[in-house]
């Protein structure tokens, strides 16, 4: 088990099972050996959203937060399977977050914390990232949160 798998654990969290792409694309691809891009992962656990609908109608703040988190969870599943192991990781380059939005929501940032406290948590200072959080009118199978990453491999 690796040193991240272990410190999900003592967070009383989980490293699900890679999720299944849902089109025709794979969960994560290396590039020039040392750059993952990790493809966007939705907030399903156990094959089923946390919440569905829009942030600032159907989903609270906090409900968004749980949802960013376990996207997160889902993008290092699909991370480990494309790498094999997650000590492998030197650092977590970039997260998109997109955020299904009702009108006049504009707490995005707050939303997609979530996430990124979570990579923060497991990796440490290697896990701060660049980030863009942005609201959308709709996502794929009226999921609240998805998220996109990038990390960079220990060489």
């Amino acid at each position: 088990m690796s040193k991240i798998e272990t410190r999900l654990e003592e967070l009383g969290l989980q490293l699900p099972n890679c999720p299944k792409p849902v089109a025709d694309y794979i969960p994560g691809q290396i590039f020039l050996d040392r750059l993952v891009y990790i493809s966007g992962q939705d907030c399903r656990k156990d094959g089923i959203l946390l919440h569905e609908g829009k942030l600032g109608a159907d989903v609270s703040i906090q409900e968004g937060v749980l949802c960013a988190r376990q996207s997160v969870l889902n993008c290092l599943a699909a991370l480990k399977n494309t790498i094999g192991d997650l000590d492998r990781v030197k650092k977590i380059v970039k997260i998109l977050g997109f955020v299904a939005s009702a009108p006049g929501f504009d707490q995005h940032p707050a939303v997609i914390n979530g996430g990124s406290q979570l990579l923060i948590q497991l990796f440490g200072e290697d896990g701060r990232h660049a980030r863009a959080a942005i609201g959308t009118s709709e996502l794929p199978f009226n999921t609240p949160v998805e998220i996109e990453m990038i990390v960079e491999l220990k060489q």
